[in-house]
């Protein structure tokens, strides 16, 4: 009698109440979306720069080099950021594949595909929101709340998360690349700060303070906001690392 590959027997539904109603699956599922939200907000926000500092020109070799150096950092983020909470899928096709080998039942993947979907809606929504038109200085103000956000939860998930475990050693790497990646994408359109000190030099040595509250504001709303959600759904409510993770 023929017997079924290994795989297909780990291939499961799952319980609702224990796939979508536990707080550690809500919290995969809030860590899907963020991770996807910052990977689509610098891989389509690079190729919107690129546009932009060509007028619309057709693509070039640079172009495409830029392009995607600003998917390669925002990826290594975003699998970095969520890869001890939901194994930082950030992409249907790897939950599809993660679903047939056995490693996500069939309800967890559901959700985490939903969650997938709405952070890439929500980073096209901001991106539209502050790149529409001429960039006035309440677009900039945005970019720089959500280039931060991504920036300081990059810092909470790789550095002060007491059970990052061994994603801890590539702290500055993803800080870094999170950094260039933002650059790639906001550079164009607002100078992508991110840090109050970097924008204040510059305004002093110059005596040029035209809009420069948009360099404080937007970067400490949203390394505060980044803050407060990291700290109240990730370490106020512990985690724990998935299987391989020391602490």
């Amino acid at each position: 009698m023929p017997t079924r590959p290994h795989f297909v027997e780990r291939i499961a539904v799952g319980r609702y109440q224990d796939e979508v109603q536990h707080p550690g699956a809500i919290k995969a599922f809030v860590a899907e979306f963020i991770s996807t939200l910052i990977f689509v907000f610098a891989g389509q926000g690079s190729g919107m720069a690129f546009t932009k500092l060509t007028d619309g020109a057709a693509n070039t070799p640079a172009g495409l080099v830029a392009a995607a150096l600003a998917h390669a950092f925002g990826l290594f983020v975003a699998v970095s950021i969520a890869a001890n909470i939901s194994g930082g899928h950030v992409n249907p096709a790897v939950t599809f594949g993660a679903f047939v080998g056995g490693n996500i039942t069939l309800l967890r993947g559901i959700f985490y595909i939903i969650a997938q979907l709405l952070g890439s809606v929500v980073a096209c929504l901001l991106l539209l929101f502050s790149t529409g038109g001429l960039v006035s200085v309440w677009n900039a103000f945005v970019f720089e709340i959500v280039m931060t956000f991504g920036l300081v939860y990059t810092v909470y998930a790789t550095a002060v998360d007491p059970k990052k475990g061994d994603i801890g050693t590539i702290a500055p790497i993803a800080i870094g690349f999170i950094v260039g990646a933002n650059i790639l994408a906001g550079g164009a359109f607002t100078g992508a700060s991110m840090n109050p000190a970097v924008a204040f030099g510059p305004a002093v040595v110059s005596w040029d303070w035209t809009n420069h509250w948009v360099y404080w504001a937007g970067p400490i709303i949203g390394g505060g906001f980044a803050g407060l959600i990291y700290e109240l759904i990730f370490i106020g409510r512990s985690h724990e690392p998935l299987a391989g993770s020391e602490f």
